[in-house]
């Protein structure tokens, strides 16, 4: 699909792009060679091919799921000015 001018200088005026009558030909060259690239990659037979989570096939390095922090809950609340059943009890700010 090949872009012609009058639709090119559409395409500026949605997008709201203030092309020179001295870019539009490059313009339209630049779009056609992409809407061309794009045609390329979706004659290509991809039947049977998995699809990559990553191109390189890398895996992460994880480490142990582990706990590493103590749980200071109780101490925190300790100092709150009102716990019920371990939360916090804050005043109502909207009525």
């Amino acid at each position: 699909m090949a872009l012609e001018r009058s639709e090119v200088e559409k395409i500026a005026h949605l997008a709201r792009l203030g092309l020179n009558e001295s870019e539009i030909p490059r313009t339209t060259e630049t779009l056609n060679n992409i809407l061309g690239l794009i045609d390329q990659m979706q004659a290509v037979d991809t039947t049977g091919i998995e699809p990559l989570a990553h191109p390189l096939e890398a895996t992460q390095r994880l480490r142990a799921d582990v706990v590493t922090e103590e749980n200071h809950r109780d101490a925190y609340q300790a100092i709150a000015p009102a716990v019920e059943n371990g939360l916090y009890l804050v005043p109502k700010v909207i009525e």
